[in-house]
C-alpha cells in the first residue's frame, strides 16, 4: 500500500516512498533543471522507477508550484518550471505503469500537516507557508479545498493593504509583500538603515557585507531588539490576514510552516495578537488555535504520496 511522493522545487526535486502512516521508507533528491521541463520529467520517471523497485506501489503524487486544474492533471502555469497548460499527468502515465496525481505543492504540504502533523484531530484548517513567498492550503470539513478551477488557496495573494506594495502577481498590497521571508528581510533592512533598535542588524550587515535571511533568523533567536521588531511587524500583517480568513473560512486551527516558522512562538505571539485585534465580532466568534508545522521539509512528498493513494482508492 505504499505510494511515492515527488516535490518539484525551484532548485531540487525531492522524492520518497511513503507508507500509509506517512512514514518515509526511502528517499531520493536531485537538482531541478528549471529551464528543461523534459529533463525534469526524465528525472521524475527515473526516481519513481527506482523507488518502486521491489515494492508494491499503488500510485505516485507530483507536487509542484503553480496552478493545477481541478482534474489534478494539467499544470496551467508553473512559476519555477516553464510549464504552460502542460498535460503532465498524461505525459507521466504514458511512461509509467502507475496512476499519477498532480497537486499544488502548498496543498500537498498542507494535507500532510492535516493528516500526520499539527492538524491532526481537527476538521477545518488553514496552513500558511512563510518562505520566500507565502503559500497556503485550506482543509474544510476534512477535505482539501481546491476551488472550482483547482486554483484555490493562493493565500499569499490575499490583499491586506489597499494600494500597497506591488506584488509579483500584478496586484498591490498582497500579504506576500508583508508576511513573507522576503518581507522580513526588507523590514529588517529598513530598521538597520534607521539606526536605534536596528543597530544590531546594521552591525551584522556591516560584518557580513549584506543582511541575509539566515542572519536575521540568528538575531531573532539571539533576542536582538531590531530583529524581533521586524518579526513582530511581519506577524502583525499575518495575524490581520488570519482574521480575514477566519471571517470566510472559520478554521479551527492555523498552521504555519516554511523557514520563518522556525522562530516558533516568537512568530505566533504577534500573529495571535493581531488576529484577536482584528477578529470580527470578537468575544462572540470562537477563536482558532495557532501552531507551527511539524513535518518541515518532508511535508510535500508525504502529502503528495497520501493524496495519490487516496485518489486511487476513491475511484
Amino acid at each position: 500500500m505504499h505510494a511515492i511522493g515527488i516535490d518539484i522545487g525551484g532548485t531540487k526535486i525531492a522524492a520518497a516512498l511513503v507508507d500509509e502512516s506517512g512514514t518515509i521508507i526511502r528517499s531520493d533528491r536531485r537538482p531541478t533543471t528549471a529551464s528543461d521541463p523534459r529533463g525534469i520529467e526524465d528525472a521524475v520517471v527515473d526516481m519513481i522507477t527506482e523507488l518502486s523497485e521491489g515494492e508494491e506501489v499503488v500510485a505516485a503524487g507530483i507536487a509542484a508550484a503553480g496552478f493545477i486544474d481541478a482534474a489534478q492533471s494539467t499544470v496551467y502555469y508553473g512559476p519555477n518550471v516553464n510549464w504552460r497548460h502542460e498535460p503532465l499527468r498524461a505525459t507521466l502515465e504514458a511512461r509509467l505503469d502507475l496512476p499519477i496525481l498532480i497537486e499544488n505543492d502548498a496543498n500537498a504540504a498542507g494535507w500532510a500537516e492535516f493528516t500526520f502533523g499539527a492538524g491532526r484531530g481537527y476538521t477545518d484548517m488553514v496552513t500558511l507557508t512563510i518562505g520566500t513567498g507565502v503559500g497556503g492550503a485550506i482543509v474544510a470539513d476534512n477535505r482539501l479545498f481546491r476551488g472550482g478551477f483547482g486554483c484555490a488557496a493562493e493565500l499569499g495573494h490575499l490583499r491586506v493593504v489597499p494600494g500597497g506594495r506591488l506584488c509579483g502577481c500584478g496586484a498591490h498590497g498582497c500579504i506576500e509583500q508583508y508576511g513573507s521571508g522576503r518581507a522580513l528581510l526588507r523590514i529588517a533592512t529598513e530598521l538597520a538603515d534607521a539606526g536605534g533598535i536596528g543597530l544590531g542588524l546594521a552591525t551584522a550587515r556591516e560584518r557580513k557585507g549584506k543582511l541575509t535571511g539566515k542572519e536575521v533568523g540568528r538575531l531573532i533567536q539571539d533576542g536582538d531588539n531590531g530583529a524581533l521588531a521586524a518579526l513582530r511587524q511581519l506577524g502583525g500583517s499575518l495575524g490581520q490576514a488570519c482574521a480575514s480568513l477566519a471571517a470566510v473560512l472559520d478554521p479551527q486551527i492555523f498552521v504555519f510552516g516554511g523557514g520563518v516558522a522556525a522562530a516558533g512562538e516568537l512568530l505566533l505571539e504577534p500573529i495571535r495578537a493581531a488576529y484577536l485585534e482584528n477578529l470580527p465580532a470578537r468575544g462572540f466568534h470562537p477563536e482558532a488555535e495557532f501552531a507551527i508545522a511539524q513535518l518541515v521539509n518532508d511535508a510535500g512528498v508525504v502529502g503528495a504520496a497520501d493524496l495519490a493513494r487516496k485518489h486511487v482508492f476513491a475511484q
